[in-house]
């Protein structure tokens, strides 16, 4: 869709409507971006986007595997070409769990492909995209946003999340190059620490126990989770968030 809004949101990871992907990307739709969403699952994508559709916005569907590093260099051209891309968002996980011992190896490689490799081949399409954007003085948020979803399994790891803490905290690790490498080049990279179980499909579906006894004020709001990423890539570019971490007030930490 050559000719579209000026601004374009990639969204990467985008699943479920009821999830972190679908509601970062209604949030940027809503604000006049036109966004792109990419997943492994064309009917999930399908399905998200004619929810933004029907609210007024702007969206394209790009199938995506993360972990497949030529298809995402391509998609990050084709990403380009729909217009001038102002944020990025890298939403995606393998939630691997397991006792260590009853942990697979591929099960453990998985998680990191997707994880931190998916994180670092999406973050090299973006960034050669956004680094094209100028950087002038009637742009106050610098050329653009990359934006990562972390979890509280990147700061302290603990059984049965191997696996996925390994990968979440190679993630961070990954955000604070990034953020040191392209911050003075004027590429906010952000990393968001999402502590706490989130109100969405996954955790409805796998752990209805745990939903039950924690919703309503126990759970994270994607929506609110999307909203903290919108306020995240309209920051000032002189006080820039490396870091953040949300968490619902009920949550102990």
């Amino acid at each position: 869709m050559v000719g579209g809004p000026a601004t374009v949101a990639w969204i990467a990871g985008v699943g479920a409507s009821a999830g972190i992907g679908a509601a970062a990307a209604r949030r940027f739709a809503r604000a006049g971006s036109l966004v792109v969403i990419s997943g492994r699952t064309p009917e999930r994508l399908e399905r998200v986007a004619q929810e933004i559709r029907a609210a007024g916005g702007e969206v394209e569907i790009l199938p995506l595997d993360l972990t497949d590093a030529e298809a995402v260099e391509a998609a990050g051209r084709a990403v380009a070409r729909f217009g001038s891309l102002a944020v990025a968002v890298f939403n995606a996980g393998a939630m691997v769990r397991a006792p260590a011992l009853d942990l697979l190896p591929a099960q453990f490689e998985d998680a990191w492909r997707v994880g931190t490799y998916g994180g670092f081949v999406f973050a090299r399409a973006a960034l050669l995209t956004l680094l094209s954007n100028g950087l002038a003085s009637d742009h106050p948020n610098g050329r653009g946003s990359l934006i990562f979803t972390g979890a509280t399994a990147a700061l302290r790891g603990r059984p049965p999340f191997a696996a996925f803490a390994a990968a979440k905290a190679g993630l961070r690790s990954l955000a604070q190059s990034l953020a040191r490498e392209f911050g003075p080049q004027g590429i906010h990279v952000a990393h968001a620490v999402i502590d706490g179980g989130v109100d969405g499909a996954r955790l409805r579906s796998h752990s209805p126990a745990r939903f039950a006894a924690a919703a309503p004020d126990g759970l994270l709001s994607p929506e609110a989770i999307a909203e903290a990423y919108w306020q995240l890539h309209r920051q000032h570019r002189s006080a820039w968030s490396q870091e953040i971490d949300l968490r619902p007030y009920r949550e102990a930490f």
